[in-house]
């Protein structure tokens, strides 16, 4: 019998081998498609968005056993799937299967007005100003984390960044232009520092800091209902770990994670980018997330420790990056 995962040390070996064989036979080799405005189609290089581990679903329920998960657009039926196109079954002893999704993509562009909130705190609008004009936006204000005594607002690289394209030093306002706030007054913080979001090779993270201009301006308290945490220090991603988040689109969502070393195709603006080891989030009574919650902290209700940054997903599915691999990466700590 299957036990939960705690943590991706905890994945078995040959879980590993079978995830890394199957990634590298269907989601790395096939010639990626552009999106099209056409029916659903069962080529694994139109149909597939991601490769994971997770118990084996029957009659959409997990068993006891794991399985290597492939990720699609559309799930078929065996009949209308041409015998060249069908997943296989098995990857080597280890058993498949295929669970919809719907397409990753970004969630960089929401339409709902959010407020000015001061002092701002995690889960309220923010966003960049494109230089010379052109496309607004807005994301969410995921944390408050420090480094060497200078506080700094944490969230991805598309909300604070544009996907790499803004220069260091870059004003941040909140809220986001796409929320009716007024540039000349509401820069709150200035682009320090990204991770670049590479298409040649997988990613493992898109995550960014600002410097905060005035540190009476922020409240590392996130707003209702997930609150003050426990502690900033991270608590490993876990299989069924129940988790919740505030963000700037759907505002506080419950859920259930149910991959935590997934490999995904998402959209940006730029194209089709990969991630490596992922944390798919599956919500409870509802989606989990939707355009305009990237960078939102996503909080383990027992503990009340932080476990991972959203930042794509699908109607059905949200992704998030382990959080130990951001702070990492950025090299600061969470403010709790």
């Amino acid at each position: 019998m299957a036990v939960t995962l705690r943590s991706r040390k905890d994945i078995p070996p040959e879980l590993l081998d079978a995830k890394k064989s199957a990634v590298a036979d269907f989601l790395t080799k096939e010639t990626i498609q552009p999106l099209a405005a056409f029916a659903a189609r069962p080529s694994p290089s139109h149909n597939l968005v991601g490769i994971g581990i997770g118990h084996k679903l029957r009659n959409g329920k997990p068993t006891s056993r794991h399985s290597i998960r492939f990720y699609v657009e559309r799930k078929l039926p065996d009949r209308a799937i041409p015998k060249e196109y069908m997943l296989p079954a098995r990857i080597g002893k280890i058993p498949t299967d295929v669970v919809e999704t719907g397409a990753f993509r970004a969630f960089g562009l929401p339409n709902p007005e959010q407020a000015r909130i001061r002092p701002a705190r995690p889960g309220c609008s923010i966003g960049f100003q494109v230089p010379g004009g052109g496309s607004i936006m807005a994301g969410t204000f995921g944390a408050v984390v420090e480094l060497e005594g200078d506080l700094y607002i944490l969230s991805n690289n598309h909300v604070l960044a544009d996907e790499n394209q803004l220069a260091l030093g870059s004003p941040i306002f909140q809220p986001g232009l796409l929320d009716k706030n007024t540039p000349k007054n509401d820069q709150i913080a200035k682009l320090t520092k990204f991770v670049n979001i590479t298409a040649v090779g997988p990613n493992q993270v898109d995550c960014a800091i600002a410097a905060v201009l005035d540190k009476r301006q922020v409240r590392p308290v996130i707003m209702p209902k997930v609150g003050k945490l426990a502690s900033g220090d991270p608590v490993s991603a876990a299989e069924n770990m129940s988790v919740h988040k505030t963000g700037r689109t759907t505002g506080y969502t419950r859920g259930v994670i149910r991959d935590i070393s997934a490999d995904v195709k998402v959209g940006y603006e730029v194209g089709l980018v990969t991630f490596a080891n992922q944390v798919l989030i599956e919500g409870i009574g509802g989606p989990f997330s939707a355009a305009g919650d990237s960078g939102s902290l996503i909080v383990d209700r027992k503990t009340k420790r932080p476990v991972a940054l959203l930042f794509a997903g699908s109607p059905k599915q949200t992704i998030a990056n382990h959080i130990d691999d951001v702070l990492e990466e950025l090299g600061v700590r969470i403010v709790a």
